[in-house]
């Protein structure tokens, strides 16, 4: 694709990087046949390419984002899925990251959009005022269907309370900053993250991942002072806010890894550990000593199914007898290229593994979009719910707490892929099985 940025222009880092992906693309359009919303709405504009198109215009021309940027770019659920299609490499990620950021610096919202917006980037990152307002909308949940009309705050606000659990775990005393002592000799030492809505939603997830590292013999820190991963808020174009969490667990890293060491920095949330191993990239300007120790945390990061894979996953429990339908949460299958490793483990562990038609498209999660696009998140809930219920199964394996949570509306229990593995090395049963 031919661009048309000034010198003066591409002096900025981040125009620079724009134009590089740009001029990758070659409107081939292989990228809407899997793009969600371009499936569902048939719109140039909601595909990749359409977008592409917006944003270079908007870009090379700068000036403000209209109305007709922001909304198709907010349509974007940013599952990657074009990254997989696209023959020419382009790295949609990075270039809709930045027109997220450019939106929201240069278009004026709403008010109440623009209120709701800064309430979720506020709230989500914070595990302790998460647990508050979850509580709240408990209570307030029985009352969505009393919300009047049909405009995208009401439907919203019903998306947020529908989406409120009937009842929160408590919290869990191990996802606390600790180090978690390996059964028997050391074998390894890795830092996890305890993340932020996982840990308050579903902390059986961190304790599952705990107990079964230790059991193999794996020191487990949980460092103080890290944090949300800065997803959250990086994906609703909220930069300011997304690099300071990214720098505090940068800083907080370090001082383990630059202290006793680490062999590797454990995930378990596939839509934060796409975004910490883009840690090197988002902290590309920043001094060299931050960058460099951005650049080692991104290299260390693994997701929970790459680690055990590769340390040699063993179950001690006799096979359970269960089909399990894999769900591949876009995370990580096409941001992470993850695609191989859960499943083997699923059936190394004894479950029978089955997977869905399109298991390349979104469920229709995606960090927010389930409460800021909830009319597009239901479609592609229902289209996913229906492909993996055709599989018959016992039960659907997931390796993202937000999928987790879009899932988990029907009789057919949705757990985390390492709940299962933890389960057949001598864990307990997870709930619902």
């Amino acid at each position: 694709m031919q661009t048309n940025f000034t010198t003066e222009q591409l002096r900025d880092p981040d125009i620079a990087v724009c134009n590089h992906e740009l001029r990758s693309c070659v409107h081939c359009g292989f990228c809407t046949a899997t793009c969600p919303t371009f499936l569902l709405l048939g719109d140039e504009l909601d595909s990749p390419r359409g977008r592409i198109y917006l944003i270079k215009d908007m870009l090379e021309n700068g000036r403000p984002a209209t109305a007709e940027v922001a909304r198709h770019v907010d349509r974007c659920l940013s599952c990657l899925s074009c990254m997989t299609t696209c023959p020419s490499g382009v790295n949609y990620m990075h270039l809709v990251d930045h027109a997220r950021t450019y939106i929201e610096q240069t278009y004026d919202r709403p008010p109440a959009e623009r209120a709701l917006r800064s309430l979720l980037g506020w709230l989500l990152p914070r595990p302790a005022l998460f647990r508050t307002a979850l509580t709240a909308a408990r209570f307030a949940r029985p009352l969505a269907g009393l919300i009047p009309g049909q405009s995208t705050l009401a439907k919203r606000l019903r998306a947020m309370l529908s989406l409120a659990p009937t009842s929160l775990p408590p919290s869990s005393p191990m996802q606390a900053p600790q180090t978690h002592q390996p059964q028997g000799e050391r074998k390894a030492r890795v830092l996890l993250l305890a993340g932020c809505a996982q840990q308050v939603l579903m902390p059986r997830i961190n304790e599952a991942t705990i107990r079964l590292l230790t059991r193999l013999g794996v020191e487990v820190v949980i460092a103080r002072d890290s944090g949300c991963c800065g997803a959250l808020n990086h994906h609703m174009g909220q930069h300011d806010r997304a690099m300071a969490l990214v720098k505090a667990n940068v800083a907080a890293w370090s001082r383990e890894i630059e202290g006793a060491g680490v062999d590797a920095i454990i995930i378990n949330a596939s839509g934060c550990g796409t975004t910490v191993k883009d840690y090197g990239f988002m902290l590309r300007t920043a001094p060299d000593a931050e960058r460099g120790r951005a650049e080692t945390i991104a290299g260390l990061t693994q997701d929970i199914t790459e680690f055990l894979a590769r340390f040699g996953y063993a179950p001690t429990q006799p096979e359970p007898g269960l089909t399990v339908a894999y769900h591949a949460a876009c995370s990580l299958q096409h941001g992470q290229k993850v695609t191989v490793e859960p499943k083997g483990l699923l059936r190394k562990a004894g479950f029978r593994v089955v997977e869905p038609r399109e298991p390349h498209i979104c469920c229709g999660s995606a960090g927010t979009y389930n409460m800021l696009q909830p009319e597009l998140s239901g479609r592609l809930r229902e289209r996913k719910l229906g492909n993996l219920k055709a599989t018959k199964p016992d039960l659907i394996a997931a390796g993202n707490i937000g999928c987790i949570t879009q899932l988990d509306r029907d009789v057919v229990p949705v757990v985390h892929t390492v709940e299962l593995l933890d389960w057949m090395a001598g864990g307990p049963r997870p709930p619902g099985i």
